[in-house]
Formats: C-alpha cells, structure tokens, sequence
C-alpha cells in the first residue's frame, strides 16, 4: 500500500510540473505573439488617431482599444501558426524521440494550444471586438459624469443589448425553420452547438476572401514590380537600333 501510495503521490507530481510547463509554455508563446502584432499595430496605424490626442480621455480609451486589437491579432496569429507548429514539433518528436531537452513538444501541449486558440478566439469575435469598435464610438450617457467608466456603462449596455438582438434573431430563426422541443433546447447549448459553427462559418468567409483577393493582390505586385525594376537590356540588337535610327533621321530631313 505504501509503494502504491508513493506512485500515485509522484504521478501526481509529475502530472502538475507538466501543468506548469504548459503554462509557462503557452504564457511565452503568447507574450510573444502579442509583442510581436503589437509593434506590427503601432508601425502600420496612424498617429493622429493615437499618439497626436491631446485628451487624456481620449487617449486612455485608444489605449485600451489598441491593446484588445493587439490582444485579437495576437490569437488570430497564433491561430495561423497552430497547424505548422503542430506539424513540426510531430516531425521533431519523431526524428528525436529520446531527446530529453524536447519532451514538451507533445500531444498535451498542442491539445492545450488548440483549446486555448478556440476559447480566445470566439472571446475576441464575440466580445473583444464589438466592444474594441463600441468603446471607441461611446461618449458616455446623456447626464452622467464624464470618464472612462461612463463610456465602460455605455458599451457594454449596448453589446448587450446587440446580443439580445442577435439572440432574438435567432429565436426567430428557428422558430421559422422549425418548432420543436429540440430545436428550442439547441439555443441553450451556445457554447457546444453555435460557438463552432459560428467560428467555423467566419473562417470559411475568411477563406473565400482570400480566394477572391490573392489573384488580384498578386497582379497588383506584379505589376508595381515591373515598374519599380528596370528591364535588361543585354538582349538588344545594337544595328537594329542603329538602322532605325538612321531612318528616322532620314524621314526627318526629307520632311525638312
């Protein structure tokens, strides 16, 4: 009984350093996704709408702004590099599958990645970002005191109120389709039911925009190429250019 004790005590030790070294893990990861898209942001934005605001109200509520956009290009990119990640740590795995120093890179910690990326994501398309885009819109209600926390109080009841809305919309929806007993009972069910259709509809409309932009993108930058380069002229016929020349100055002096 004892030794069965002692192994189930180091078991569970193991399994909790292998917790905290997730965590660790992914902590780095993301801080460093978020420096990253963070001096991307303040590189690409415009500094009359940040940096040139003389309100200290203003300012403050930019801030915030930026950090929840900074915060939803941070998932959005770790979302992007979740499948080569995952792809190469199972290729490092295999070709060093006794190598102490990479034992990390297994399936619990791409499990872990893969929850974490799901869970920000629908965190940053359902709430971040209208309340990004909102917070920035409000002034505050008519006859409040004047502050961040007025403009806090406003939007937030105004995504509430579009949530509402939405969810309206869809009780609607599904009464339309159909009105059953399971129907009713799905719209409960937000986070197992409509979560992943919604992130997986949302991403299958990013994949179309992608498709129908990359073709045009690409001749735009072909086509900036060729006018910022300069063409070769190694090829040239010299006598050609010298025989045309020489007609053109003939057709000049018959016309003079």
């Amino acid at each position: 009984m004892a030794l069965a004790e002692q192994d189930a005590l180091a078991l569970r030790e193991q399994l909790f350093h292998e917790r905290v070294r997730e965590c660790i893990i992914c902590a780095l990861l993301f801080a460093s996704l978020y420096i990253l898209c963070h001096f991307v942001i303040t590189h690409f934005k415009k500094h009359t709408d940040f940096a040139a605001v003389h309100d200290d109200e203003d300012a403050a509520v930019n801030r915030i702004a930026l950090g929840l956009c900074t915060f939803t290009l941070a998932v959005a990119l770790g979302a992007v590099l979740l499948l080569p990640f995952s792809i190469i740590s199972n290729e490092v795995l295999l070709s060093f599958p006794h190598n102490y120093y990479i034992q990390w890179l297994n399936g619990s910690l791409v499990h872990g990645l893969w929850n974490l990326v799901f869970l920000f994501s629908n965190l940053s398309l359902v709430f971040l970002m209208p309340f990004a885009y909102f917070f920035t819109e409000s002034e505050g209600f008519a006859g409040s005191r004047k502050g961040i926390m007025a403009r806090v109080y406003e939007t937030s009841v105004v995504l509430l109120l579009l949530t509402l809305l939405v969810l309206g919309m869809v009780w609607v929806a599904s009464a339309i389709v159909g009105d059953d007993a399971a129907t009713r009972q799905s719209l409960y069910d937000l986070w197992e039911y409509y979560l992943p259709y919604l992130y997986s509809g949302i991403s299958l409309l990013g994949v179309l925009l992608l498709l129908l932009c990359t073709p045009f993108g690409l001749s735009i930058m072909f086509t900036v190429t060729g006018k910022l380069l300069v063409k070769p002229r190694l090829l040239e016929d010299l006598d050609e250019q010298l025989s045309c020349t020489r007609l053109e100055e003939a057709a000049v002096s018959r016309r003079i």
